[in-house]
């Protein structure tokens, strides 16, 4: 079984997103979606708060941390512009923590109506599992086609579409994720697999709501200023 001494837990946020510029600190709801995080992670009951790291290049994000009292990853401007790969580029902080632990949990900030409950259940079911990597999702179930327009849902024998008589698919929930560190510098990620077989967590779908264009962001307030 994986302990705290094990793992860290690491933010890693930056101003400049193409879809949605400054997003992480746009006011959001009152706040803004970094602090709602921060406020999240403070309230942990399966990792101390002296294991989580917020990996920033842009002071401003800084600022956010440190009035948090999260520690600081000083990320480097190279990493705060890349886009998708290498993997050892993004999260340049794989062999440069001062904890060398083996694993890390990373958090996404862009899914403000995710549960401390819910990242606390991750951690811990992580923690028991024997795997190397783990990936929160959440069910489906419903009728899908691939890109030519086959049919890949298996309809049970039934003649009309009926969800209740459909096997349930898993969606990537793109908000938890955790991996053994040392592969990351060979650009690997999840565990050693290709394609990765890590632990999937499922997770409830509203938490997993994901804020990547504009009318999401605007969703996301209705939501969270409801459901808070």
């Amino acid at each position: 079984m994986k302990t705290n001494d094990d793992i860290c837990l690491i933010v890693q946020a930056r101003l400049g997103s193409q879809r949605i510029p400054g997003k992480m600190l746009r006011e959001f709801c009152g706040t803004t979606l970094v602090d709602i995080l921060f406020e999240k992670l403070k309230k942990l009951k399966n990792l101390p708060l002296n294991n989580i790291y917020f990996s920033a290049y842009e002071p401003e994000l800084k600022e956010v941390a440190e009035k948090h009292g999260i520690k600081i990853f000083h990320r480097s401007k190279k990493s705060a512009d890349s886009e998708g790969q290498p993997l050892d580029e993004i999260y340049e902080w794989y062999n440069k923590m001062p904890s060398d632990p083996k694993y890390v949990v990373l958090v996404s900030a862009c899914n403000p109506l995710l549960k401390t409950e819910t990242i606390d259940s991750f951690i811990d079911s992580f923690k028991k599992s024997d795997k190397e990597g783990a990936f929160a999702v959440f069910e489906k179930k419903t009728y899908y086609w691939d890109k030519n327009k086959n049919n890949i849902t298996d309809w049970a024998g039934s003649t009309i579409m009926n969800t209740k008589f459909v096997d349930p698919v898993y969606e990537a929930g793109h908000c938890l994720y955790a991996s053994r560190m040392d592969i990351i510098g060979d650009n690997n990620w999840l565990d050693t697999k290709s394609p990765p077989e890590p632990e999937l967590f499922v997770m409830n779908e509203l938490e997993a709501f994901d804020i990547d264009y504009e009318w999401q962001f605007k969703l996301g307030e209705l939501l969270y200023d409801n459901l808070r």
